[in-house]
Parts: structure tokens; C-alpha cells; sequence
């Protein structure tokens, strides 16, 4: 029973203060991204810090907006994201799946699998190989690399072991196939599992850009990240959003920034809601035993 006494009232508002603290930490840099991007410029240049703007003006995002190239990056992105994160989610689950299954070759697969976790190529070499492949300026080239992760792979393996063995005997018995038990059966028991990892791939995919500026060289391929680089750490917001196409005076450099940060956030903030009922359970695949 939980002990009501003044001592244990007093931690309790200490860790209440503490997480307080804590959160509005965590959460000022959004309020003070969100300040600056509808900010005006009078705002901007008399204020030191913002946290709440005076003046509410939306030019940043609509000299952002009357982007084409940063419309069809954050196309690319939402396009390499959503095909990405589909092609994770299919390898990673037959393949696991495959594992847990009495197959020829089962253990030097699964050791070779642990041996990537261990030991992986460089990035010359991993570029060679995507230059073999002709995947070179392709958005095939942000995508098919990293198909598998083999963490997820072992983790996945793992939560399809704990699924009871009579289920699938049942399922024989019934005259089903390993293709049918696979999706009638451990897909719908995966819910969790398929919903954490994809999550996971899917922030990925959106948050990679180190692989976009080494594979892509065509501007109008860049994700958006690739932009979003170019405007804020390469400061060149001009050159990123095609200013020499846009008709409008461009607003301050730094709203753009700021703009141009909290449209890249957005996309994942939205999604994760509705993955959150399915995401409390994914989360503790890593204690399941094998």
C-alpha cells in the first residue's frame, strides 16, 4: 500500500519539480523553433530571445511553399520513407520468420546475420558497391542498402519464438502452408513488433541525409533533409530552395531556418500518435526469450 506520509509527499514533489524541469527543457526548443519561424522581422531584430511572437506572419513558409524543390524533396522523402519502411517491414519479418524455421543453412545464415552487427563495410566500399549496382543518383539508393537491419532481424526472430508452437501445429493440421501460417497467424500476433520497427525505419528513412548528399547528386532527387541541411548547417537557404526561380523577397534567414526545421519535424510528430497504442508493447520485444 502506498505510504501517504509527509516524506513521501515531499519526494513526490520533488520529482514532480524535477520532470517539470525536465520537460521544459526537452520541449523549449520547439516553442522557441516554432516562435522565430512566425516571427516578423521587427520581432527578430529588437528581440534577443523569442519565446512567443508578436507579431504573427507567415512569410517564411510561404517563400518556403513557393518552393518547387522543396516540395518535391519533401515529396522524395515522404515517398522513400513510406516505400522504405515497407520494404524494412517485408524483408525483416520473412526473414525472420525463415529463421525460426527448420531450413537448410539456418545457423551459418543467422551467424553470418550476427557477423554484419559485429564487423560492417566502410563507406568506400559500401559506395562501390551501390556504384556496381547502378543505383548511384537513384532513390533506390537511400532504400535497397539498407533493406535488413540485422538488430531488428535478431529481434524480430526472437518475439516470432515466443509465439506458441501449437498455434502453428494447428494450422498444419488444418492443412495451411508456411505462406498462409505466416500471414493469417504470426502477422496479426506481430502487431506490436511490426508497428515499434516500423516506427523506427520509418524515422530513419525521414532523418537520413548523410546517404542522400553521398549517393544523390541531382537536386531535384534530394530529400528533404538534404535541403534542410544545405539551409540551416551549410546556411545557404537561397541556393537549397532555388531562389533565383521564386518572385518573392526572401524573409529573414534564420525564420526560414526555423521554418523550414519544424515542417521537417511535423510528419513524424504526426505520426507516432497512431502508432503509440501498438508502440508500449513493441518496446519490450528486447525481453522476450528465445
Amino acid at each position: 500500500m502506498y505510504n501517504n506520509t509527509l516524506g513521501s509527499k515531499i519526494f513526490d514533489t520533488i520529482n514532480a519539480v524535477i520532470l517539470v524541469i525536465v520537460a521544459f527543457t526537452m520541449l523549449f526548443p520547439f516553442f522557441y523553433v516554432f516562435a522565430v519561424s512566425f516571427s516578423s522581422v521587427s520581432d527578430f531584430l529588437e528581440n534577443d530571445f523569442l519565446f512567443w511572437p508578436k507579431e504573427w506572419v507567415t512569410d517564411a513558409y510561404e517563400y518556403i511553399f513557393s518552393s518547387d524543390r522543396f516540395i518535391r524533396s519533401l515529396l522524395v522523402s515522404i515517398v522513400i520513407t513510406v516505400v522504405g519502411t515497407a520494404v524494412n517491414l517485408f524483408f525483416t519479418a520473412t526473414m525472420a520468420y525463415a529463421l525460426t524455421r527448420a531450413v537448410i543453412g539456418q545457423r551459418a545464415i543467422l551467424l553470418m546475420v550476427i557477423f554484419t552487427l559485429l564487423f560492417h563495410a566502410g563507406m568506400i566500399p559500401t559506395y562501390m558497391v551501390v556504384k556496381a549496382t547502378g543505383l548511384i543518383n537513384s532513390i533506390w539508393s537511400l532504400i535497397i542498402p539498407v533493406a535488413i537491419s540485422p538488430y531488428y532481424l535478431i529481434i524480430m526472430r526472437q518475439f516470432f519464438l515466443s509465439i506458441p508452437d501449437e498455434l502453428k501445429e494447428a494450422a498444419i493440421m488444418d492443412g495451411a502452408n508456411e505462406i498462409q501460417i505466416f500471414r493469417k497467424i504470426i502477422l496479426p500476433l506481430s502487431k506490436p513488433a511490426l508497428a515499434a520497427f516500423g516506427l523506427f525505419y520509418a524515422v530513419t528513412h525521414w532523418n537520413s541525409y548523410f546517404t542522400g548528399v553521398l549517393y544523390i547528386s541531382d537536386p531535384a532527387k534530394w530529400p528533404i533533409q538534404v535541403i534542410l541541411r544545405q539551409i540551416v548547417i551549410v546556411n545557404e537557404p537561397n541556393a537549397a530552395l532555388g531562389a533565383n526561380e521564386m518572385l518573392q523577397a526572401m524573409p529573414p534567414p534564420v525564420t526560414v531556418q526555423m521554418a523550414a526545421i519544424l515542417i521537417a519535424t511535423l510528419p513524424i510528430l504526426i505520426v507516432y500518435p497512431f502508432l503509440q497504442k501498438h508502440f508500449a508493447k513493441g518496446v519490450m520485444l528486447g525481453s522476450v526469450k528465445g
